[in-house]
């Protein structure tokens, strides 16, 4: 009798132990990773079925590069980079080859990423000559004693580090050439201000060993200021990652991005205030940033693989993934995913 009191005693300390463990801890994936295209007014009746198929194509490609390394084994870091670097070769986004003019007729990059094991960050902006501004962001971040650097001095150190550097021309795309003539022929951005000019692409991913990334990678505004720069390569406005909470990146209108600090409000939202990343993210770009008319959205994972993809906006080209789970590929808010 006493060794089956003894043995109901262990099992209820068990049982009790078993109870407090948080759902996410058993249900977390091995990986799980997101991407997006740029936010604005993506709308069914405004493309094409043959530009709908590329656009899902496109974004899966991207998509599954990324999860080829998480599934390996591989590091949330590079999943993102691998992601990133195939939209900025793409033409159909604002990023690397396929991007903005600016209104001097340049195009100029802008990118970062950060690691959310010790929160080391990298970014470059306004650079012009180098082919993946995701690499050169990366390169800053684990090469040198910086987080920023932006136009010549940004170009040389890619140069020395041994990043591909192209012509200028190389990102030119008719579609993009003809917006900027368009637009400096006609004055329009004077009669609309905040018009469709914005566009971006990222990632975040979570991988087996627990680590969050996020990446960030745009041409900017259509027609903006030379030397301008966005939230994109902002870290904590465009671009977030931290082990203790979620992978952030963003896209939209970059000066309310930055103002409100959008990617790192969200994390201290989760830290701080106990919320969800749902909640946070919810809260964030569906009321917030509502409040101020500033279009866009954001890409998360938190550290449970939970993933969230909230935007303000017509539509937003993104894509998810979690382990042993089949890819989703939206571009219209009527493309629904029950982890959004």
């Amino acid at each position: 009798m006493k060794i089956f009191r003894v043995l109901i005693a262990i099992l209820f300390i068990w049982s009790l132990n078993a109870c407090e463990r948080p759902a996410e801890q058993i249900l977390r994936p091995e990986y799980a990773m997101a991407i997006h295209g740029g936010a604005g007014v993506i709308k069914a009746e405004l493309m094409s079925p043959e530009q709908d198929s590329l656009y899902r194509a496109s974004l899966l490609e991207a998509l599954k590069a990324g999860e080829k390394i998480l599934i390996t084994g591989g590091s949330s870091l590079d999943a993102v980079t691998a992601a990133i670097t195939i939209l900025e070769d793409n033409p159909l986004f604002n990023a690397g080859r396929g991007a903005v003019f600016n209104a001097n007729g340049f195009i100029e990059h802008d990118a970062s990423i950060m690691e959310g094991s010790d929160k080391n960050a990298g970014a470059v902006g306004a650079v012009r000559n180098i082919k993946n501004p995701i690499l050169a962001a990366r390169k800053v971040m684990e090469t040198s004693p910086h987080v920023f650097l932006v136009r010549e001095g940004a170009e040389q150190f890619a140069a020395l580090q041994g990043l591909q550097i192209v012509d200028p021309s190389w990102f030119m795309v008719s579609r993009q050439r003809e917006k900027y003539e368009n637009t400096k022929s006609s004055q329009l951005e004077k009669e609309f201000p905040l018009g469709e000019k914005h566009g971006t692409v990222g990632a975040v991913a979570l991988d087996k060993a627990g680590n969050l990334a996020a990446g960030t990678s745009t041409g900017g505004m259509h027609f903006k200021h030379q030397g301008r720069l966005g939230d994109s390569p902002v870290i904590g406005a465009g671009t977030w990652a931290d082990n203790a909470c979620c992978a952030v990146s963003a896209t939209g209108h970059g000066e309310y991005f930055i103002r409100y600090g959008v990617a790192q409000d969200i994390a201290s939202r989760m830290i701080y205030g106990g919320q969800s990343l749902k909640e946070a993210a919810d809260e964030v770009v569906l009321q917030e940033l509502v409040k101020l008319d500033a279009g866009g959205g954001i890409i998360a994972v938190d550290k449970d693989g939970n993933i969230c993809m909230p935007f303000n906006t017509a539509g937003m080209f993104r894509a998810s993934v979690r382990a042993r789970e089949e890819p989703f590929v939206g571009l219209f808010a009527s493309d629904s995913l029950q982890l959004e």
